[in-house]
């Protein structure tokens, strides 16, 4: 369904903090005045937006948007992400931030986009997240010491039953989109996006669990700090509270928790292929010339023919 629906649409803005954004805020603003559509911002991003763009709170953000559009890199678009958990309010990605593993669309692109998007010529690509006790996080959850080089102590608890504990210096619970981030450099598994686990990786562990443990969507865990001090907790890389002795923490998984547009998931497919290769996944010479662009490599084929 595209904004040609006959429905009221409002877009709901998200940008990156200080990145320069404008050129596509006034591409995005020229389409909504000519679909007759509202924007809408969160109230620290409206001001700086433009003075047609509604400053909201975040969960009349949630209600009222029936399109998101995050302008900036992964962090943004998780932070976009992570506004609309629950519901089936479609979130376009424009890339104004580093490799953008979420991100499909350039800022050179945006026009077409919007065009696509209005004719309802784009599918939508469920994503899931970890709940932490109410919270999301699209990524990965963190457990950690407060003062740093401080190891943690966490029991795990899984539906209810006790399954042992870590001493390491964090533990880290992952989706399988989150699963090339902290996971993978602690020496966890890459776990296909279409598999519906969770996963709890130690990083530096001394004693206790050392090898990732892989669970199911129907899991609940349950991961208690039994450090003498309050522990970190990281939701996506943020630091989000604080775990106080003998506090304990429940992480599941939520499947489908929001809907990416997506307009050629081949291509998307393709760009995140390169981006992997960057965090030094094996790949032969042959493998990475076959990830170039087509008339990038036909172009080095004339060059190398003159």
């Amino acid at each position: 369904m595209g904004l040609d629906s006959g429905q009221e649409h409002v877009i709901g803005l998200v940008a990156h903090p200080r990145n320069p954004v404008a050129g596509s805020v006034a591409l995005i603003r020229e389409f909504a005045a000519a679909k007759g559509a509202t924007l809408i911002a969160g109230e620290g991003d409206a001001a700086r937006l433009g003075a047609d763009v509604r400053g909201v709170t975040a969960e009349e953000f949630a209600e009222r948007a029936t399109a998101v559009v995050s302008l900036g890199g992964d962090g943004t678009m998780l932070g976009a992400m992570r506004l609309v958990v629950g519901r089936a309010t479609p979130v376009l990605g424009v890339n104004h931030g580093n490799l953008g593993f979420l991100v499909e669309v350039s800022p050179a692109e945006l026009p077409v986009a919007l065009d696509r998007l209005t004719k309802g010529d784009f599918v939508l690509e469920p994503h899931s997240c970890l709940m932490v006790d109410g919270a999301a996080a699209f990524n990965d959850a963190v457990i950690t010491g407060a003062r740093q080089w401080a190891a943690v102590n966490v029991d795990l608890s899984v539906n209810g039953v006790q399954y042992g504990y870590y001493r390491c210096d964090a533990v880290v619970a992952c989706t399988p989109t989150g699963s090339t981030a902290y996971n993978y450099a602690a020496g966890g598994p890459v776990l296909s996006p279409s598999v519906p686990v969770l996963a709890l990786t130690a990083v530096a562990p001394m004693t206790g669990i050392d090898r990732t443990v892989v669970y199911g969507a129907d899991d609940e865990v349950a991961l208690t700090n039994r450090s003498p001090e309050p522990a970190r907790v990281l939701l996506d890389g943020v630091h989000t509270r604080d775990l106080d002795p003998a506090a304990g923490l429940g992480v599941r998984l939520h499947l489908d928790a929001v809907n990416l547009v997506r307009f050629d998931a081949a291509t998307h497919a393709r760009r995140n292929r390169v981006k992997l290769s960057l965090l030094d996944l094996p790949l032969r010479p042959d493998q990475l010339l076959e990830l170039v662009p087509e008339e990038i490599r036909e172009q080095a084929q004339r060059l190398r023919s003159r």
